[in-house]
């Protein structure tokens, strides 16, 4: 049976249109040693369709859980991942064809137990989109913890990846949501791994987020986001 180098774990909630994005993406990428596993978190608009649409196309697996949120599902998808690397993506990106080929290229120059990527704004992206992408990514928001520096970097789960070993020691996400993904990171760090940004592996994050939802999180990240990376760290020494 083959192995696949990496398996793509995104947790879809309501949101057959996204991961139609998504799959589509996925199916013009130059290193196709991928399988893809989409967990169902509990919708009841689901993306079933999309999935039969795209089997022929990709190596994809579709399973259907209770709602859990994101955390517990992307754990879900782990443990019936078969790839030497699980990568999560939110299901509101759209992955540039060198993604897998960009990340294989430096792991073979400098070894990562784990990585993320930037995100970015799609030129198609509309305006406030573009907006929403560079106000969520920056220092005052979310404390420069985003993805795009490498100093004191910390992997985000629109765009992260780990080895198996990673998560058989880790165990995942601890969180079901918000900052799930802060606490993981700087637990992975915790227990020694070596972890990384690589520039090239970015990804195009759409954010569905309508303004009203978008300036409702922002005031909580404004308020909250830099202090919860702090208060996890010092909470871990």
């Amino acid at each position: 049976m083959h192995i696949p180098q990496f398996s793509v774990v995104v947790p879809v909630y309501n949101r057959p249109q996204e991961i139609q994005e998504l799959l589509e993406s996925l199916t013009r990428q130059t290193n196709q040693n991928f399988e893809v596993i989409l967990v169902e978190d509990g919708s009841s608009l689901t993306s079933e369709k999309v999935y039969e649409d795209y089997s022929s196309r990709l190596t994809i697996h579709y399973f259907y859980k209770p709602n859990s949120g994101p955390g517990p599902s992307r754990n879900f998808g782990f443990e019936r991942a078969k790839g030497e690397y699980f990568v999560v993506f939110d299901s509101d990106c759209i992955v540039p064809e060198h993604y897998f080929e960009s990340v294989e290229k430096f792991l073979k120059s400098e070894p990562l137990d784990a990585w993320g990527g930037p995100d970015r704004g799609h030129q198609n992206f509309a305006m406030a989109q573009q907006a929403m992408g560079y106000t969520m990514s920056s220092l005052f928001t979310t404390g420069g913890i985003r993805g795009g520096k490498s100093k004191g970097f910390q992997p985000r789960s629109f765009n992260m990846g780990m080895s198996r070993k990673v998560f058989e020691q880790t165990g995942g996400f601890k969180f079901d949501r918000l900052a799930e993904d802060i606490e993981l990171s700087v637990r992975m760090r915790k227990f020694g791994f070596h972890i990384g940004l690589i520039p090239e592996a970015f990804v195009y994050h759409k954010r569905r987020t309508n303004f009203t939802e978008f300036f409702t999180r922002l005031q909580i990240l404004v308020k909250v986001g830099p202090w919860l990376a702090k208060h996890i760290q010092v909470k871990l020494r």
